[in-house]
């Protein structure tokens, strides 16, 4: 009996004294540091200085580096490279990242392309209203909880849907997510309202690729504060805005676009909650140091002559929208048709006084979107132009709104009739967006909407001067 009795007094020591180890876990001060990035849309350079950044940090306390997605689409040298955006993840890799959400320019490449960019990933992605089961592409997880010495940190993904007025998709080209179901992020979120307890993380931090506010009726970072509060943190992206505040006591995050700015948010965690929060975005044109390796690899992804090939000359600065002037007298011309149109958010890129060259070229126009050509009448255009509710560029006609209608002129300033028939040229990603408003059958050409451009500098007009050229029209 005596025995039983030391036995029972011993056990309740150990159990006692676990408990008592764990209460001192749980109520010790945690460090972490977190660096993100968001939107880098293919930009390399910046790389090295990132590892050396992280690199240091790693030397004085635990650290989580993470992206809030659209790694691709915008650099030629990934976009074109023969594995399209493989230096992005092979960069990726050896910087260390830790998980990224999927953004909606992952798709653009199709879902082969993604399928091998993600298995060739050392990070773990995210993404909670995607389901990839009937295409080759893994399943990201929804959520994903990253342990970092004593520091349990949980992300969710989500990914923003509003790529179409008729299908539930990213900002992608509609044919390249065929096989992909997306769900509106705002119908999920509060399936995971509970994962903080469930997976026991000292931080539950959303990872979106939103927009910081996108309005009453869909789901941006900002909405996710103010309706879904159970979230310590939001690191975001998608808007390219650089964004430090706090919203329903939630700070939330984005650090610009285009690797420009590093974002590092440096934390101490007590009893799974946040006691202290600094935030500083690391200006990486101006930070000088960097690891020698890797710059090495990087400029050697760089060293491609035929993007520096010299096809044109600029004889002034154009912003977007001469830029877009340009782009669709490109195509008119190069395509042969009667008019042109082109998105506004095609146009990725200004263009600078001087010499053209191939580079400058796929950075206007960086996402391998098809050319078309249709017959449609001046009805149809103008059902277009009202339905779609878009912006575009455009040449070969003159358009102007009169009232409640559109009018439709000829260079020479007539009125075209509702049933002429013009030929249209538009890249293929406008009528997969909008395709109630085109014929079923177009004339797919060969050439990319990028080639064309370049085709037209070497072949047709190798002169570009746009300084008054305001070829836009919105319908109100």
């Amino acid at each position: 009996m005596k025995k039983i009795s030391i036995f029972l007094v011993a056990v309740f020591i150990i159990i006692t004294g676990c408990s008592e180890e764990n209460e001192v876990i749980q109520s010790k001060v945690k460090n972490l540091t977190i660096f993100f990035i968001n939107d880098q849309h293919g930009q390399l350079n910046n790389f090295s200085k990132i590892k050396h950044i992280i690199d240091l940090e790693k030397q004085e306390t635990n650290v989580i580096t993470v992206c809030s997605g659209d790694i691709f689409s915008g650099n030629p040298v990934v976009d074109n490279h023969p594995q399209k955006g493989y230096p992005m993840i092979d960069v990726m890799n050896r910087v260390g990242f830790d998980i990224s959400v999927i953004g909606n320019h992952e798709f653009d490449y199709g879902e082969s392309i993604l399928t091998d960019r993600m298995n060739q990933a050392n990070f773990d992605w995210v993404c909670a209203n995607v389901d990839m089961e009937n295409s080759s592409v893994p399943d990201p997880f929804e959520y994903q909880t990253i342990s970092v010495e004593d520091v349990k940190v949980t992300f969710l993904g989500l990914v923003e849907t509003n790529g179409s007025d008729t299908k539930t998709i990213p900002s992608t080209h509609p044919w390249r997510v065929k096989n992909i179901t997306f769900e509106r992020p705002e119908n999920v979120i509060t399936k995971y309202a509970n994962i903080k307890s469930q997976e026991n993380a000292d931080l539950y931090i959303a990872l979106t690729h939103l927009g910081f506010d996108a309005g009453r009726n869909s789901l941006g970072d900002t909405q996710i504060a103010e309706q879904y509060p159970y979230f310590d943190l939001i690191i975001g992206g998608h808007s390219h805005q650089k964004i430090n505040t706090t919203i329903n006591t939630i700070p939330i995050f984005q650090s610009g676009a285009n690797l420009n700015g590093l974002g590092k948010i440096e934390l101490t965690i007590k009893d799974k909650t946040v006691q202290t929060i600094d935030y500083e975005l690391i200006d990486l044109n101006t930070y000088s140091e960097y690891d020698a390796d890797l710059k090495t690899i990087i400029d050697d992804y760089n060293d491609l002559p035929y993007l520096n090939e010299v096809i044109g000359y600029a004889h002034s600065y154009h912003n977007k929208s001469q830029v877009g002037c340009f782009y669709t007298d490109a195509l008119k011309n190069t395509m042969n048709v009667d008019v042109t149109f082109q998105n506004t958010g095609g146009v990725r890129s200004t263009l600078n006084k001087g010499e053209i060259t191939n580079r400058e070229i796929f950075e206007i126009s960086p996402f391998n979107n098809g050319t078309v050509i249709y017959e449609m009448s001046v009805a149809e255009i103008k059902n277009f132009l009202i339905g779609s509710k878009s912006g575009f560029y455009y040449s070969g006609i003159q358009i102007e709104q009169s009232g409640n209608t559109i009018v439709i002129k000829d260079l020479n300033n007539n009125i075209i009739p509702n049933t002429s028939i013009l030929s249209v040229g538009t890249i293929d990603y406008i009528p997969a967006v909008y395709e109630n408003y085109f014929p079923s059958n177009g004339n797919i050409q060969t050439l990319t909407a990028a080639e064309t451009i370049i085709s037209y500098l070497k072949n047709y007009n190798s002169q570009v001067n746009y300084p008054d050229c305001n070829n836009y029209f919105r319908f109100q």
